[in-house]
């Protein structure tokens, strides 16, 4: 296989297409970028901004560039040494009327080909649904729709007769067309009650059950993606969809335009691990037909999947590892400063008057998702389990109350995504997670419904019931694994994390937030295990998805380390605001939790060199402040929601973010200056995380527009076009001391990818290749020094990075650590590793090592982080 040495994430849409990115190819091979990682490229719904809406998988996007746009970006890259890797999305396609296979089931229902393309249940409880697909699309009741003139008959492009609601156009059944002319139409359509009569029959016919959309939660009979109404779960464990879906990508494989693929939300497929193998037989039986001057080797293929603490990908899968989002914990973990923990704890269940537990808000939070979001599809859960409940006689008089009641338990109580069981086959993993599961709820289940935890968990770890209830207990299995996914999904990520507010640099995704901090010796730890297991993953520090910017989470990190600090700054400034604003606005503010996390937020945000003076600056920070403001509110689902905004207390916390940049208050004043001052060690954070994440084991990726600090949100904050002019101007420096005058620039960041890149560049299989080795450090400040080597026969090289630098900085607006801090604290050198001289890459400056070890202050004399290299002699 051709490794990457590193990949720089593009967001493809119509306002940056493949033209545009091929004309930065020279920037990203001088950058030392080895492959572009795009996002999905088939034809999605006009306008996306992402291309997770898929209407046709089998062209790309004409948007886009279409495929000739395609080739001619890969010819540029190849121009330039580059490959391409793209993201793809098996799981789900659009609900649109550019989506041929799907307007084909609406209109054949059942008989369509393509029926068996979507997960969706064609015989369901509610008798209404059987043989039709649930549209739940109104903006009010049917009937209230129906009388408004809000459903229609009218005639499309193409002359055909649709059902018009808006600007939908849903074709008619095709035995329903016939004899329909303009005169008949217009008749059915008449807001006559016979009129309104004959097209409610007309309606009543069709393969599909127009519905409220408040409905769809509680009744749809298909498998979304998570709860979105306008995505449809697509069944690639089926051999004719799978080849479907890939067909494009496979051409395009062989073609030799794509040299690896990135799997979007792997676990909300049916068999992930059957997928991936099945994948990477197909890719590899491709490899023979791509051109000669193509990369050799296996594609490179990593799946997108949320790891919990101490879950491991399973390599039965036959991939490359996974996207990154689990490095991207174990750095913030390195990050933060454990001493923290109490007095953050403190501080949170003061202010909020919440739990200062994660896990209990995370409980709470999946009882509410599970009930709002996934009713139907839990329902669809207990009608298997009922069923094979009622076939056997010992277990007959199990109710289906009894099993809702305890299967939502085991739910709430989920450590991981979900588990992989079959029926007769199950992993040691599995076996532990839900263990783990059903231990927790029986001790929150009621007292009765403990054995029937008991008996389920033999059930769902797929322990045979009967031979002849194997297809039965198989449907149950799936039904639970793809619940509990998109359950944690939802819980988690986008509830969960909008809720807990200890420290919010830890609420991500992929993120424990219940865990703060982790031990030098666990990140090294960590990094043995990746080097052994997926030396190829890729290490993620900012993506499309995060809720915050790589550099926001390494700025707010620096508030575990002067928690005592910050706590009081924190009570001051919630007392202060609500002073404040009674005296110059009144009305209504929001609750202290929401502005405390308000609060970090604009610590952890504020742009460099911003001055409160800067009305346009403000304004605009002001505007990106409000619209995260307004996101985490109805993501949190308590003071707000998107099913139903509460308007008065949106408008009440818009208006209070309105008056806090109005004018440069004390409030803002003190928020502003605190955030300078913590800037400095924020950013020897996120040096350090480049570093780390540069020469770990993995391949680096880079996330668009990343290489200056990245104080982004949470999407579409974190989506926002790139200044790729002002970057393509590389720092002309030649040592980062000179880099560290200006640091607020955010020049320097890049300096650090471009210079190590480089020297990924020289010794690539070194980095791809090399053993992990932890160096130990010594002396005063030793626990304030994380430093590893890369060791090949012939090759080292020594990443040396600064932790918690908070309290090492002298106050200023520097970066650089004062020698005489360091005293006698030194990095030792084990015997296996070459000693004698060394050459700092990031600044040209050699370093005689002794024997046995490096004096900090040496390596550390511009700024706190170094990467030294050395070969053999």
């Amino acid at each position: 296989m051709s490794v990457p040495r590193a990949t720089m994430r593009l967001q493809f849409h119509r306002g940056f297409t493949f033209a545009q990115a091929a004309s930065l190819a020279p920037y990203f091979s001088s950058l030392g970028i080895s492959h572009i990682y795009s996002s999905p490229i088939m034809t999605a719904r006009p306008g996306s901004l992402h291309g997770y809406d898929m209407i046709d998988a089998t062209h790309v996007s004409a948007e886009l560039g279409g495929e000739e746009g395609l080739r001619r970006l890969v010819r540029e890259l190849r121009r330039h040494d580059l490959g391409l890797i793209v993201d793809i999305v098996p799981n789900h396609m659009a609900v649109d009327r550019g989506n041929a296979w799907w307007m084909d089931v609406l209109a054949r229902g059942r008989n369509s080909r393509y029926a068996k393309y979507f997960d969706i249940d064609w015989s369901p409880a509610d008798p209404s649904l059987r043989g039709k697909v649930l549209l739940p699309i109104l903006g009010r009741p049917y009937g209230m729709a129906l009388a408004a003139g809000e459903i229609a008959l009218g005639l499309d492009e193409s002359r055909q007769p649709v059902v018009r609601h808006f600007d939908q156009a849903l074709p008619l059944s095709v035995e329903c067309t016939d004899g329909l002319d303009r005169d008949s139409l217009a008749e059915i359509s008449a807001g006559s009650v016979a009129g309104l009569q004959r097209l409610h029959a007309l309606l009543e016919r069709q393969h599909y059950r127009l519905a409220w959309w408040e409905c769809a939660n509680d009744k749809i009979n298909w498998r979304r993606f998570f709860d979105v109404n306008e995505l449809a779960a697509v069944r690639v464990e089926n051999d004719e969809v799978f080849e479907a879906v890939h067909a494009a990508l496979f051409r395009l494989y062989a073609a030799g335009l794509i040299d690896g693929v990135r799997i979007d939300h792997i676990d909300g497929l049916s068999l992930p691990g059957k997928y991936c193998r099945q994948l990477r037989a197909r890719l590899h039986a491709l490899e023979r037909q791509r051109p000669p001057d193509c990369p050799t080797g296996p594609a490179y293929f990593v799946v997108e999947k949320i790891l919990a603490h101490d879950e491991q990908l399973p390599k039965s899968w036959e991939t490359d590892g996974t996207t990154g989002y689990d490095f991207m914990n174990e750095i913030s973990l390195l990050q933060h400063d454990s001493a923290g923990e109490h007095p953050l704890n403190s501080l949170w269940r003061q202010i909020s008057g919440r739990a200062d537990n994660f896990k209990t808000e995370e409980e709470r939070s999946r009882r509410t998702i599970l009930q709002r979001s996934f009713a139907s599809q839990l329902e669809a859960v207990i009608d298997t389990l009922c069923e094979i409940a009622q076939g056997d006689l010992t277990t007959r008089d199990i109710s289906r109350a009894a099993l809702r009641r305890s299967v939502t338990e085991i739910l709430v109580q989920f450590p991981v995504y979900r588990i992989y069981a079959q029926v007769g086959d199950s992993s040691q993993a599995d076996v532990a997670a839900l263990s783990q599961a059903v231990l927790r709820a029986a001790k929150s289940c009621l007292p009765g419904d403990r054995r029937l935890v008991e008996q389920l968990a033999r059930w769902l770890i797929g322990e045979r019931i009967r031979t002849d209830t194997d297809p039965l207990q198989g449907i149950a299995l799936t039904r639970f694994q793809q619940l509990s996914a998109p359950l944690s999904a939802k819980a988690v990520e986008d509830t969960a994390c909008y809720r807990y507010g200890r420290l919010i640099s830890r609420n991500d995704v992929g993120f424990d937030p219940g865990r703060l901090a982790c031990s030098t010796a666990e990140f090294h730890d960590r990094m043995l295990m990746r080097r052994k297991n997926f030396p190829h993953a890729l290490l993620a520090t900012a993506t499309h998805d995060h809720k915050r910017g790589e550099d926001v989470r390494a700025r707010l990190a620096v508030l575990s380390e002067i928690a005592e600090e910050w706590g009081e700054r924190l009570e001051r400034w919630i007392e202060l605001s609500a002073e404040q604003f009674a005296a110059t606005v009144g009305g209504p503010i929001p609750d202290a939790a929401d502005r405390a996390m308000l609060f970090q937020t604009l610590v952890g945000t504020w742009p460099m060199n911003l001055e409160t003076a800067d009305q346009a600056s403000m304004k605009e920070f002001a505007k990106r402040i409000t619209a995260w403001q307004q996101k985490s509110l109805r993501e949190a689902k308590l003071q707000s929601d998107w099913s139903a905004p509460n308007e008065a207390y949106e408008c009440g916390a818009e208006r209070f973010v309105s008056w806090l940049f109005a004018a440069p208050t004390l409030l803002l004043t003190e928020i502003a200056g605190f955030a300078r001052r913590v800037a400095p060690a924020g950013a020897v954070n996120s040096l350090a995380q480049v570093l780390a994440k540069l020469t770990a084991p993995g391949v680096p990726d880079l996330y668009q527009g990343t290489e200056y600090w990245d104080f982004s949100l949470v999407d579409p904050d974190n989506r926002v076009p790139v200044d790729f002019a002002a970057r393509q101007r590389l720092p002309a420096a030649s040592a980062i001391a000179s880099m560290a005058e200006n640091w607020t620039d955010g020049r320097i960041k890049q300096f650090v990818i471009a210079r190590v890149l480089a020297a990924r560049k020289k010794t690539p299989e070194l980095y791809a290749e090399g053993d992990y080795v932890p160096l130990q450090t010594a002396g005063t400040l030793a626990r304030h020094v994380i430093a590893f080597a890369r060791v090949l026969p012939g090759a080292t090289a020594i990443t040396l990075m600064c932790r918690h630098p908070a309290r090492l900085l002298g106050g200023e607006q520097a970066i650089a650590i004062a020698k005489d801090n360091w005293k006698d604290t030194r990095i030792l050198l084990p015997p296996d590793i070459q000693s004698g001289e060394l050459v700092d890459v990031l600044n040209g400056a050699e370093i005689r090592a002794s024997r046995t070890a490096l004096e900090a202050a040496q390596v550390f004399a511009g700024v706190p982080v170094a990467l030294l290299t050395a070969r053999a002699s």
